[in-house]
């Protein structure tokens, strides 16, 4: 199964970006994971897109055809996601054949605050729901007090946090496993 990461923070020592670092160590067996780089996607502009997607957004849209399953790391600003993540999505969502449609999606988020960015991740599920994206229900992963749980490199040292993502990208995937084989089934019917 192949994982793609998207980080909605452009930080170099974002706990989301090392969140995401995490879990490409703590895949189910046999996962791949990438990470996309939204740091180069411009501010969205019907007009440029009318002259053709620019190279940074064709490449995210196709990581994210690409994946098997998609997990969104986000911060939380001012009670909602940053920007650049909510850019990302706009751009990567324009017609023809947006992405998101069907995919499996986990979310979770890192802040060195107490919420753990659950009012940014209630925000994305509600993008999200119109753009038919598979939202994972459980287990929610808030990572609050985030620098008690990373070392200076962003290197992941808590367990019970470890523990936790784990069973998320577990559940990812058989998430993931049972969208497909509920879409292959109703392929199936249909010939």
């Amino acid at each position: 199964m192949h994982f793609l990461g998207i980080s909605g923070s452009l930080r170099r020592q974002s706990f989301n970006t090392a969140a995401l670092r995490a879990c490409a160590k703590l895949l189910p067996a046999g996962g791949t994971m990438e990470l996309a780089d939204i740091s180069g996607i411009p501010l969205y502009n019907e007009e440029i897109r009318e002259q053709g997607l620019p190279a940074s957004v064709q490449k995210l849209r196709e990581q994210i055809t690409a994946a098997d399953a998609l997990v969104i790391a986000t911060p939380e600003y001012n009670y909602s996601m940053p920007g650049v993540l909510k850019n990302a999505i706009d751009w990567a969502s324009r017609p023809p054949s947006q992405p998101f449609d069907g995919k499996p999606i986990a979310l979770l988020g890192a802040t060195p605050g107490g919420l753990g960015t659950s009012r940014s991740q209630y925000h994305l599920r509600q993008v999200f729901v119109y753009l038919n994206g598979q939202i994972l229900n459980k287990p929610e992963v808030m990572i609050s007090t985030a620098p008690t749980k990373f070392d200076a490199q962003g290197e992941l040292h808590d367990t019970a946090t470890a523990d936790h993502l784990r069973t998320m990208l577990t559940a990812l995937a058989d998430w993931s496993s049972l969208l497909t084989a509920g879409a292959s089934a109703r392929a199936g019917e249909k010939t």
